[in-house]
């Protein structure tokens, strides 16, 4: 059986890569993810800022690429962005990439393209791999209201703390974590988030890649979450709904009628609460002494 072409004959031709920085996505693991837009962005580029050289050297080789490479770690982001706005007022081509995945998501490069961005020089976004959202694909939980928390803190103190300032979103929740970190954290999420449903992915598009599913007390003591090896993401389901009082209903209609007719005020919370408008607007007239 032949390899495919990397370079498929079907493919659209590479457009001219024009002078700006590109936050370019890389493979989290499998590098035939890697999009050729990335390819053609690298190919051109005067200069490659990466988290670790080491690790996007090995990268561009297994690609036949070279580059100029530059650190751009959380001790060098500074430095690095200094270069890159140099780079951009002299018209060259800068290439921003984390070691895995989209560079920004709890990465380093932040503090270049937010830089670049105030000189008001170009950035270009090079989507491509992220596991943030390969892991919200497989964890079969809702994907359509997400909040990204990133890593929490390494104590227990401060895990539970950010945890309890979270309890109270109604959005499905992703988490990055470490293997070492890993049992430690779905134990404190459990004891502050209780039983909610939550998945577990690690090692995605990798030869090992594992989904484990469950409610967070189940996962907590799920022997294979131990201590497992590899990248991992926590998402979290969200939480119930609890029903509002007619004392929230109350107070909540008494400030919206503030602002507004009664018929929007009705509206906003029902959407807000939500509880059903008609009987929020026979309330509201009500209040209103209507």
């Amino acid at each position: 059986m032949n390899e495919p072409a990397l370079y498929p004959p079907t493919a659209p031709p590479p457009r001219r890569v024009e002078p700006g920085l590109y936050l370019v996505a890389t493979p989290i693991g499998n590098l035939r993810d890697m999009t050729l837009r990335a390819l053609d962005v690298l190919a051109a580029a005067d200069l490659v800022l990466a988290e670790d050289t080491r690790v996007t050297a090995k990268l561009l080789s297994a690609y036949g690429l070279k580059a100029k490479l530059e650190r751009c770690d959380d001790h060098a982001s500074a430095r690095a962005a200094e270069l890159a706005i140099e780079r951009l007022r002299e018209g060259q081509v800068v290439a921003l990439v984390s070691d895995a995945g989209t560079p920004l998501v709890s990465d380093p490069g932040f503090v270049v393209a937010r830089a670049v961005i105030a000189e008001g020089l170009p950035v270009h976004p090079i989507p491509g791999p992220s596991s943030l959202l390969a892991a919200l694909c497989i964890a079969g939980l809702p994907a359509d209201r997400v909040l990204f928390a990133g890593f929490l803190p390494n104590k227990t103190a401060g895990r539970r703390a950010a945890l309890e300032a979270l309890k109270g979103q109604r959005q499905t929740l992703v988490f990055f974590e470490s293997g070492p970190r890993l049992k430690d954290s779905l134990t404190d999420m459990a004891a502050v988030l209780g039983p909610r449903p939550a998945a577990v992915a690690r090692e995605l598009t990798k030869l090992y890649e594992e989904c484990v599913r469950g409610t967070l007390d189940e996962l907590a003591v799920h022997p294979k979450l131990d201590a497992p090896k590899g990248e991992i993401v926590v998402v979290i389901g969200p939480g119930e709904v609890e029903q509002a009082s007619e004392a929230d209903a109350d107070a909540a209609l008494t400030e919206a009628l503030k602002r507004l007719p009664t018929g929007e005020a009705a509206s906003e919370v029902a959407r807000a609460l939500g509880m059903n408008r008609k009987t929020l607007y026979r309330r509201a007239l009500e209040l209103q002494g209507k």
